[in-house]
């Protein structure tokens, strides 16, 4: 078991000895590790060391952040595999998608900030003006676990490259990566106080961090819920936020689509990292003299999704992360079958063989109404709702009504049209027939999915203020 009892506060580990919280392996439910259960103390502690920090770092060079994200880049590389292993035994993404994802995208997106930053704008003129972005302050960052370093990166890449300095809490129930970016940032040239991390509960610690004077700015990832509770605490201070939340994504299939191209793209989409992803595609809307071959596309699918150790090369459907988010996607499978849905394939239940853990089998319901919950909810499992529409306006009409806005996607033999459809769609993204993920376009929601963007100079932008000089 991994002993990590201690936070990183102004450039040094800080022992604890209260209460801890145990982190569970999401294959077995066996603890691996143990984090401390901080308290205000301990943050108030990172937040002062981060506004002290700050004045000089938001006046560092730009060369000087360059040199500490290569530095940061360089460590996450050679940590790759460590890194995988821990949150594919911390999540339960499989090994083959965590090294590739988990561990690969924090990499590639420290490097994408490499790249952006030496031409970045940091003044510019207007007329008699000099425009200039200016770090924001002290940045609270609030972070989930279903992509635990991933998002962490989202966040403290380009709040450092901004001259912003930082406070990071982690998700209590995936900690460990967080805890090898603080040992990567500690060998770096990072400045003390740069950057800060406490564990804890969010009513602890992570409300200190939101409601602290000296906190600009809070960053965060997780439920709409909670991110409701931010917006609201943050506005009696002015804070600025950044809010990356929930999805109910639809992805609509046109009638001249391929239909068995865009059932497997919707699924593989659905049940990546167990249904566990913000942006999945949980709706699928299909003609509704389609439905039934669509049913019967999806269960051939999921049939082909192999349950099992996660740490295992072959397995392609690994466990929930948690005993709670396990039983939660049980009661919305129970709820759909109460709601009249019908059960195409999976269940409220584990798979055979995997007694172990937080499974859950890939489940598919057909004949969805789109009104019912287990349409309406982020289910955050392996659960697809098929649900059948009548003609275009009725399927823009059931994409769009939700609370939602995260992602989406469109399917058409005819690209133009798509285009058109997607462009209808009140969602921050679509992809358009089964079109690659590109880190470098903005990310982010409409309506109840959040405020702000993440990737690329959008995602850098959200750490500054602008400044105009009139000359």
């Amino acid at each position: 078991m991994n002993d990590l009892s201690r936070n990183y506060i102004n450039g040094q580990w800080v022992d604890w000895s209260g209460d801890t919280l145990d982190v569970h392996e999401a294959g077995t439910g066996e603890v691996i590790a143990r984090v401390p259960s901080s308290g205000r103390e301990e943050m108030e502690q990172a937040i002062a060391a981060a506004d002290r920090a700050f004045d000089s770092w938001s006046e560092s060079t730009l060369e000087q952040r360059i040199k500490v994200l290569e530095q940061l880049h360089v460590g996450l590389k050679e940590r790759s595999g460590e890194i995988a292993e821990t949150i594919c035994r911390e999540v339960g993404m499989p090994i083959k998608l965590a090294t590739a994802i988990q561990a690969g995208m924090p990499a590639t997106m420290t490097k994408s900030y490499l790249k952006l930053l030496p031409d970045f704008p940091f003044t510019e003129q207007s007329g008699n003006s000099e425009v200039q972005y200016a770090p924001v302050g002290v940045v609270g960052c609030i972070t989930p676990w279903n992509y635990p370093l991933h998002q962490v990166i989202l966040k403290i890449v380009p709040a450092i490259a901004a001259g912003c300095t930082v406070v990071l809490k982690p998700s209590e129930i995936a900690p460990q990566s967080a805890y090898i970016l603080a040992e990567i940032l500690d060998g770096t040239d990072l400045p003390k106080g740069v950057f800060n991390l406490v564990c804890g509960l969010g009513q602890t610690v992570g409300d200190t961090l939101i409601k602290h004077p000296d906190v600009r700015m809070v960053s965060f990832t997780g439920s709409t819920r909670t991110g409701s509770l931010i917006a609201h605490a943050a506005a009696d201070d002015f804070k600025r936020i950044a809010l990356e939340m929930g999805g109910k994504s639809a992805s609509v299939v046109l009638p001249d689509a391929d239909l068995g191209a865009a059932v497997k793209g919707t699924v593989n989409n659905c049940l990546l990292n167990s249904g566990q992803t913000c942006t999945a595609l949980t709706r699928l809307l299909v003609p509704a003299d389609q439905h039934d071959e669509a049913c019967e596309l999806a269960a051939a699918a999921v049939a082909k999704m192999t349950p099992g150790n996660p740490l295992e090369e072959t397995t392609r459907l690994g466990p929930l992360a948690s005993e709670q988010q396990r039983d939660r996607v049980f009661d919305y499978i129970r709820l759909g079958i109460e709601e009249g849905a019908t059960l195409v394939a999976g269940g409220p239940e584990a798979p055979d063989g995997c007694d172990q853990g937080y499974f859950v089998k890939a489940t598919v319901f057909g004949n969805v109404k789109p009104d019912s919950r287990i349409a309406q909810e982020e289910i955050f499992g392996p659960v697809l709702s098929i649900i059948p529409y009548q003609d275009e306006a009725d399927a823009i009409r059931i994409a769009n009504g939700t609370e939602y806005g995260l992602s989406g996607a469109v399917w058409s033999a005819d690209q133009d049209k798509a285009k058109k459809v997607a462009s209808k769609l009140r969602t921050g993204q679509v992809t358009v027939n089964g079109g690659a993920f590109n880190p470098q376009a903005p990310f982010g929601g409409f309506g109840h999915s959040g405020i702000g963007r993440e990737f690329g100079k959008w995602g850098l932008e959200e750490f500054l203020e602008v400044r105009s000089l009139q000359l």
